[in-house]
């Protein structure tokens, strides 16, 4: 019987050693994987710890190397560690892209070098790629995505506005205007200025797109034949149409092989969502490079139905369709809106169109919309207008591998630990737990082994 207790003791000394030795190698392991490996979990709100799939498309877009240079001090008590905040937030897209390199110049110690970069305040960045430059002042992800979306430009794209009639202004501040699409326009790398065809000759040469924006008061018939020779020789175009007059534009649908039909667009959905119900609501998109890879929600206030006619002059892809169970209502809006089989025309309703074709040498591309309001300052916010707006513009200057969806703005706050923190915790993961394990093992084995002895 002794014999039989001091092998089962013997038995459970070795199950328990070989425990402790399998625990020992399991923490130098992990030890190693630590020191070698780095994993994360963003759970703050709106993910502001790591970046959004479309700053990580724009890194995508940048081959070859981008330079960060950062004029920050050193350590100051009165404004803290800049060049970690700094630091911090580049390794983000460091992750990402390893060729994009951060350098630090103090610039009370080099202010010569400040000076030659034209540099204003402390912890002001210059991203430089591609013999171009962009200066930040401010740290975000928009601001900074959208700076390299600038530099990943290969050139400057002007865009023409027409005015003279009332038009809605990309600099404009009314809610009418379109100011704040304008404003993403220029972070984005466009630059814009306006046209009165009433004074000018023609329209510029070196325009890669031309706006029309929503005329309040009727063109001269020797602009539109201006218009008109826009188009015949290859001129890029953006419409924007309510449902009011064409305003003598009437030429250039025929031109276009388009048909605007009367009337407001109805769509019992957005009286469903708590929105008017002349709030058109985009969810389908035909197949087009606009629309690949976008399935987000867009809002068209007071729209009007375009449908394009059969033709061989033009490739035209209808790209968004709403109101499926809606209608165009052709009477007075305030006078009560129901469905009248005999003159309204039933859903799905096609509020925007491209169109394209081969001339000169190139690819001609225009695209209108039958709703001037989805871009202005009022209605931009609503969906993701302002997303689609900025493809409509990318897509129409030849720009399409461009087109992501705009960098988020972040809402919620950091929980900053310092190294010190920071070692704790690891120290608490990597040796507290473990040694405590170990403890709670060789009790329980201790315990067990007094149990067992006679």
């Amino acid at each position: 019987m002794t014999g039989i207790n001091h092998k089962l003791r013997q038995q459970h000394r070795i199950r328990h050693g070989v425990f402790v030795i399998l625990l020992l190698v399991l923490m130098v392991v992990l030890g190693y994987l630590a020191t070698q490996y780095r994993m994360q979990w963003d759970i703050s709100q709106n993910q502001r710890n790591s970046l959004n799939e479309a700053s990580i498309d724009i890194l995508q877009k940048l081959p070859g190397p981008v330079q960060v240079t950062a004029y920050a001090t050193e350590y100051q008590a009165e404004i803290g560690d800049i060049r970690k905040v700094i630091a911090d937030f580049i390794s983000l897209y460091q992750r990402i892209k390893p060729d994009l390199v951060l350098q630090f110049i103090d610039p009370v110690e080099q202010p010569l070098l400040a000076q030659q970069a034209n540099v204003q305040i402390n912890g002001e960045m210059v991203i430089s790629y591609r013999h171009k430059t962009e200066h930040l002042a401010v740290i975000n992800e928009q601001t900074f995505s959208n700076a390299l979306m600038r530099l990943a430009r290969l050139e400057d794209k002007l865009i023409i506005e027409l005015s003279g009639h009332g038009e809605r202004k990309l600099d404009g501040h009314a809610n009418f205007d379109l100011g704040e699409f304008g404003k993403s326009l220029q972070r984005s790398g466009f630059s814009n200025q306006s046209l009165n065809l009433a004074i000018e000759r023609d329209i510029p040469l070196n325009a890669d797109l031309l706006i029309i924006a929503s005329p309040q008061v009727d063109l001269l018939p020797g602009e539109v034949d201006k218009l008109l020779e826009y188009i015949d020789r290859g001129g890029n175009l953006l419409w924007l149409v309510d449902q009011e007059s064409l305003r003598g534009l009437l030429p250039l649908t025929e031109k276009l092989r388009l048909t605007l039909t009367p009337g407001t667009v109805v769509d019992p959905h957005a009286e469903q969502l708590k929105a008017p119900v002349t709030f058109s609501l985009g969810a389908v998109y035909g197949q087009h490079p606009i629309t690949s890879g976008f399935q987000y929600i867009t809002v068209f206030p007071y729209a009007r139905q375009i449908t394009i006619d059969d033709n061989a002059d033009w490739n035209s892809v209808s790209l968004v369709e709403v109101a499926p169970d809606g209608w165009v209502e052709t009477g007075d809006l305030n006078a009560g809106i129901a469905f009248d089989e005999a003159a309204d025309v039933p859903g799905p309703i096609s509020v925007a169109a491209a169109l394209s074709r081969n001339i000169n040498d190139r690819e001609q591309r225009v695209v209108i919309v039958g709703s001037g309001h989805f871009l202005a300052n009022t209605y931009l916010g609503n969906g993701n207008n302002l997303d689609f707006g900025i493809n409509l513009v990318n897509w129409l200057t030849g720009d399409e591998e461009m087109m992501v969806i705009q960098p988020r703005a972040t809402i919620d706050n950091n929980l900053m630990l310092n190294q010190s923190q920071l070692t704790l915790m690891a120290a608490g993961q990597m040796v507290v737990l473990p040694l405590l394990f170990l403890a709670t093992g060789i009790s329980i084995w201790w315990y067990r082994r007094r149990k067992a002895t006679p």
